[in-house]
């Protein structure tokens, strides 16, 4: 009887046997694996993961007999003898900029590259594509990053939850997740704001004069 006509049946559902962080945990097949591990208490993993595959924190490495891969705990359905640890955060990156300072589109290209020397010694080893949970085709956005296409190489990484696979995933250690905001934000720089934004901030800006405090003397 398989899981789904036993609780068509009203019958419980055949618990499925895993392992995660080292811990043997008792799941029912329609859990994912991070409302196994609060089901199972496994300790420092309560608090985390959004659920809805958005906030990118519930990175884990998999194990399926010798098949080691990496995804993300909300969007993985929990699966007998598959072992799963929980990855920690990245460290925090080492490529910095202030997006202010970027005030001539021309030296853009060059900027880059000074913030991202590694992403012009990408091996297209596919480590990164086939890390990334989204499905993003991350090695062809940092080759158009690399020349330049910033516009496209930020739309290609649209989808990106900033989990960081991708970056663990790399051996140049470009941090191809930072390339991504990295293109995004200097897009937005150099034009428009999309029009719905740049209305609500104009409401914004107006309701903030209209509450600031007078000048007495006035």
């Amino acid at each position: 009887m398989t899981s789904k006509t036993a609780e068509a049946n009203g019958d419980s559902p055949a618990a499925v046997n895993l392992i995660i962080n080292g811990g043997a945990i008792v799941a029912t097949p329609s859990m994912t694996l991070v409302e196994a591990a609060w089901h199972g208490g496994v300790p420092r993993v309560t608090g985390v993961s959004c659920l809805e595959s958005v906030c990118g924190s519930c990175r884990v490495m998999l194990r399926r007999g010798t098949e080691v891969t990496v995804n993300l705990a909300c969007q993985t359905f929990v699966e007998d003898g598959i072992e799963a640890v929980f990855l920690p955060p990245q460290a925090t990156p080492k490529h910095h900029y202030e997006i202010g300072e970027f005030n001539d589109s021309w030296n853009t290209l060059a900027r880059f590259h000074e913030i991202f020397p590694e992403a012009a010694h990408c091996r297209h080893c596919h480590g990164c594509v086939r890390s990334c949970p989204k499905g993003i085709d991350v090695e062809s956005a940092i080759d158009l990053a690399a020349a330049g296409h910033f516009r496209d190489a930020g739309e290609a990484f649209l989808e990106c939850v900033m989990c960081e696979l991708c970056d663990s995933a790399c051996p140049e250690q470009i941090a191809p997740a930072h390339v991504g905001l990295f293109c995004r934000r200097v897009s937005a720089h150099y034009r428009l704001r999309p029009p719905n934004l740049i209305q609500r901030l104009e409401e914004q800006r107006k309701d903030r004069i209209g509450h600031a405090p007078r000048d007495e003397h006035e």
